[in-house]
């Protein structure tokens, strides 16, 4: 019987924040991601970035001002810094965790780029706070440079643009990879952002949704279902109200509706149901988004959101 090949996304939950919390919190992922490998899933498993590239970016700003001599990190640098210090812990504990189970399966990480419309609306209207908090002085020398900044408590921060995902430049090795048999993390964070100059990639000053790339990525490797692990067990409607609805099962076009009606919260659960509608008009079979220790009842049909 051919295995279902599945994109499993991973929150921040699924991760943490500091080093020992992504630690504990890698170990317990791996419990899920090995769950769905034992119910018979191919994975490639994609993952949240949000608060690790920020401490590495505030980190480099931070070296800079200690050594001028040095240069700062840009985003893009920053995004694949992340990439791996976070698949070296998720493909760590997912080995460990198939060894226990008597599974023998390589785990590897694949340092993703993504490229993105230079003219994508996005980088006219930057929405994603990075960074530590700076000085006007600080924030001014940043426009200055043509960065963005906004006004927070406490001063300023950065913030760039999110645009949507084009393509993905190592799908072929991802797919190559999937078809041996392999467990593959790639695209986290959203991946790499860069712009196509030429036979020259150029790193963006950007991030991009994570759950927007994964839904690519489920696209582009023709799999079966898209899995958005979450922190909770069902999509609700009505977020906003005393008595939210929590959703089982719906079309894409029942999906649609909602977004329309404003049913899901910007930049939470929205870009999850954008990634599922997306892939399913684009030949995907089913989408779930359920939390993570409900991951093996979601992909057996017993819990979860479902669209299909």
């Amino acid at each position: 019987m051919q295995k279902k090949k599945v994109v499993v996304a991973l929150g921040h939950r699924a991760l943490g924040t500091t080093l020992p919390e992504q630690k504990a919190a890698t170990e317990n992922s791996a419990k899920a991601v090995a769950d769905l490998i034992e119910a018979g899933a191919n994975v490639v498993i994609t993952h949240s970035n949000a608060p690790q590239v920020g401490m590495i970016h505030t980190a480099m700003n931070e070296f800079k001002k200690l050594h001028p001599d040095y240069t700062v990190a840009p985003m893009s640098v920053c995004s694949a810094m992340s990439q791996g210090y976070i698949g070296y812990d998720l493909q760590n504990s997912l080995r460990a965790e198939l060894l226990r189970r008597g599974i023998y399966k390589p785990v590897a990480t694949v340092l993703t780029q993504v490229t993105v419309d230079p003219y994508d609306e996005a980088f006219y209207n930057p929405s994603k706070v990075i960074g530590r908090i700076m000085t006007k002085e600080e924030a001014d020398a940043e426009e200055a440079k043509g960065n963005y900044v906004t006004s927070v408590e406490g001063g300023y921060r950065r913030i760039v643009a999110a645009p949507k995902p084009q393509d993905i430049i190592e799908i072929d090795t991802i797919q190559l990879m999937l078809d041996a048999g392999q467990v593959v993390i790639a695209a986290g964070g959203g991946g790499i952002p860069v712009l196509e100059q030429g036979e020259e990639l150029r790193g963006a000053s950007a991030v991009i949704e994570k759950d927007l790339v994964s839904g690519k990525l489920a696209e582009l490797l023709h799999a079966d279902e898209l899995m958005i692990l979450t922190s909770v067990e069902h999509v609700a409607v009505g977020y906003h109200t005393e008595h939210p609805s929590p959703l089982s099962k719906i079309t894409a076009a029942e999906a649609e509706q909602y977004i329309a009606e404003g049913q899901f919260e910007p930049g939470t659960m929205l870009p999850k149901i954008e990634a599922a509608v997306e892939f399913l008009k684009k030949g995907g079979k089913r989408a779930v988004i359920t939390s993570i220790d409900e991951a093996k009842a979601g992909y057996l049909g017993r819990t979860g959101t479902v669209i299909e």
